[in-house]
């Protein structure tokens, strides 16, 4: 056999966190009822242990068809990413338990568990492939709502990938290629290489203007999905671009366009979980803006604005899909006054929202102060100044705009029951995670890829994020009357491959026919006056098509042999 086609088995001393999950999510069609529901809980938990028990270093290598891959490479960056991701495959799987749906749930694990393939993967073929199992498992997330739009949506989501993944497999083609090695490192080679990586990494950033897939597919999901698609896709991408363009400059002001692109469209937002679809693009702002600064301090921020963001948004995501599932409205304009009747949903989603604002002791302060601060350390007075009107955005529209009009404010008439046990026990989780990485940053700070040497709760710190906050809250109380939901559209660039591509289509493909036949008609009249001629003369009726005499043939013979031989002589 050549040694080409020679594989070695690589799982003999570690076994993958992903594979556990992935292959262990295919037998839960085969359980029912309490027994599945406790299979997927110690499914998760399994998960989660197989990552925290990873030591550092590679595991997984072998050789395939005579390239060499890694499947486990445990650093101090792969490890935070995959600690959390960890902790969310358990917070996911208690809040849908309720959920009797096998493909979501085998959907779900799959997802998470090619997340974690990806963070761990030591190079670029063997993340490439955990990263289009992301796409076909992560699909069916939204798919399952089974409504019209959510399909079309999801459909979307796919072709948008799709595409991401094309760029990211010819890049890393053109890099192996220019290197001669699929190592994951950060990318150092020019050309197309660098930049069909980078766009790949990018579009699964939701980095504007190519973020339009995110808000216009995770409002659509089902109830867990979001929670999930909240969690993965996203930070993935932002792992990879810390680790492969670190100090990529004009990330720095993509990152902070994004920042404000979010909070400025989540004024326009009605439904509640579009609202905060867009407050990932503009927390995910931060981390880019981070990788693009690309300093310690600055990465440090970015993979801990990771971790804490993960945690707090899929709690604003389990808030508001719990008051979707209990009340079946997703309209700020339909919602209202029903904290008095899910008033644990309405504090644990207000952990969440406070996290996000980056109010003091709670997770967001610790690591989204640490972002800003390394602009402010960088000298770049305008990213600081855009990423802190971010900030007072964020609590704007997350932590006032949402709560208000959908647990309080006006009253609805809705009087929906408290969620159930297990989402309120899921919330619980994420809640206290968010308290405590507040109140004790410095458990998050021993897993961040470099040394630490910051300290958010500085005087000026606090100060200056209190009153950002308090003046914020004066501006909220002040234009009450104008920040509430409207039943309006807003148009983002979805727009283009929503509404503008499939019209150009229609137009092209109606007057491109009009333009056909009008040339097959106007080539039919110089056409026909041929076909006429030749009929003329050869048809039926054609003088060449007649039986000529044979003495007139003779004649004509006669004639030219006549005129060959006088030709001939002259």
């Amino acid at each position: 056999m050549s040694e080409n086609l020679m594989i070695d088995l690589p799982f003999i001393d570690w076994l993958h966190p992903s594979l556990l999950l992935i292959v262990g999510a295919l037998f839960i069609p085969l359980f029912k009822g309490v027994v599945q529901q406790s299979y997927r809980v110690l499914l998760a938990v399994l998960f989660a242990a197989a990552i925290f028990g990873t030591a550092h270093g590679t595991h997984g290598v072998f050789q395939f068809l005579g390239f060499e891959l890694t499947l486990g490479r445990a650093d101090q960056l792969a490890l935070v990413f995959g600690y959390v991701f960890g902790i969310m495959a358990i917070i996911g799987s208690i809040y849908s338990l309720h959920l009797k749906d096998n493909v979501q749930h085998v959907a779900a694990f799959i997802y998470a568990g090619s997340a974690v393939g990806v963070v761990f993967a030591g190079d670029l073929l063997t993340l490439y492939v955990f990263w289009e199992m992301m796409l076909f498992s992560s699909v069916w997330l939204i798919w399952r709502r089974k409504n019209p739009v959510s399909f079309a949506a999801g459909f979307r989501y796919l072709l948008v990938h799709a595409v991401s993944g094309v760029l990211l497999l010819g890049g890393i083609i053109l890099y192996y290629m220019q290197t001669g090695s699929f190592a994951f490192e950060q990318i150092e080679v020019g050309g197309p290489a660098f930049w069909l990586i980078l766009i790949g990494f990018m579009i699964n950033a939701a980095v504007p203007p190519l973020h339009a897939w995110l808000t216009d597919a995770y409002p659509e999901a089902t109830i867990t999905g979001a929670i999930f698609l909240s969690a993965f896709t996203t930070k993935t991408a932002v792992y990879t671009l810390i680790r492969g363009y670190p100090g990529t400059e004009f990330l720095v002001w993509l990152g902070a366009i994004m920042a404000l692109w979010g909070v400025v469209y989540a004024v326009l937002a009605n439904d509640i979980r579009r609202l905060l679809a867009y407050h990932i693009i503009s927390q995910v702002g931060y981390m880019v803006a981070g990788v693009g600064m690309g300093t310690i301090i600055a990465l440090n921020g970015t993979a801990s604005h990771a971790f804490t963001h993960i945690l707090y948004k899929s709690l604003l995501f389990m808030g508001a899909g719990a008051v979707i599932y209990m009340t079946g409205r997703a309209k700020l304009t339909e919602l209202g006054g029903i904290y008095r009747w899910m008033p644990i949903t309405f504090l644990l989603y207000m952990v969440g929202a406070f996290s996000i604002s980056a109010f003091p002791l709670f997770s967001g302060f610790v690591s989204k102060t640490m972002v800003v601060e390394a602009a402010a350390v960088d000298g770049r007075a305008a990213i600081w100044l855009m990423l802190s009107l971010a900030s007072a955005g964020t609590f704007l529209h997350t932590g006032l705009k949402l709560p208000w009009f959908t647990f309080m404010g006006k009253d609805s008439g809705l009087r929906p029951k408290e969620a159930p046990w297990n989402m309120l026990f899921a919330m619980g989780i994420a809640a206290f995670f968010c308290i405590f990485i507040g109140v004790h940053p410095q458990w998050l700070y021993q897993f961040l890829p470099g040394p630490v040497d910051y300290n958010a709760y500085t005087a000026g710190h606090v100060f200056w994020e209190l009153q950002l906050l308090l003046f914020t809250g004066l501006g909220f109380f002040l234009l009450l009357k104008h920040v509430g939901g409207e039943a309006k559209i807003s148009v983002d660039t979805d727009w283009v491959y929503r509404v503008a591509f499939p019209r150009t289509v229609k137009f092209v493909g109606h007057h491109g026919t009009v333009i056909w036949h009008a040339f097959l008609a106007s080539l039919r009249w110089p056409m026909d006056r041929v076909v006429e001629a030749a009929s003329r003369h050869h048809g039926p009726q054609g003088a060449l098509a007649r039986t000529w005499p044979t003495g007139s043939m003779v004649l004509w013979v006669a004639v030219l042999l006549a005129a060959s031989l006088l030709i001939y002589y002259l």
